[in-house]
């Protein structure tokens, strides 16, 4: 099983969500969009009141180039989304990495994926320890 990381920010939502943003850019990924799911949620079903949920999308063009060199079904699972969300009164952020997740829905051989997954896990490491 992929187990995804979490941790809590000790800081606003929105200051949470400028900061992994900042973060992945600084760190190599190149943003491709942030999108509010709980504006969504309240939005087009007329929910009155959503906890904050947002979606950071990224993407490692060198990680992206050698996942989809192994296998194209990688691509499947694209891009990177790190979360930045409400829990009860905590602001957390979490991720799971999606080039492990390949390997374990049959998406990529697993011995064919262990360099790319060490890659990104490294790349990734960098990111989550100045988040």
């Amino acid at each position: 099983m992929v187990e995804p990381i979490k941790k809590e920010l000790n800081m606003d939502f929105d200051d949470a969500v400028e900061r992994v943003e900042k973060v992945l850019v600084d760190e190599g990924f190149v943003h491709m969009m942030t999108k509010h799911i709980d504006r969504v949620i309240m939005d087009k079903l007329g929910v009155a009141h959503y906890p904050r949920y947002t979606i950071i999308l990224a993407c490692g063009p060198e990680l992206a180039r050698a996942a989809l060199d192994v296998s194209k079904n990688t691509g499947l699972l694209f891009p990177c989304s790190f979360a930045v969300y409400q829990d009860e009164d905590k602001v957390m952020v979490g991720h799971v990495s999606i080039m492990k997740i390949a390997p374990a829905m049959g998406l990529a051989p697993a011995d064919k994926m262990a360099p790319v997954i060490e890659m990104t896990g490294n790349m990734v490491k960098a990111a989550w320890d100045k988040i």
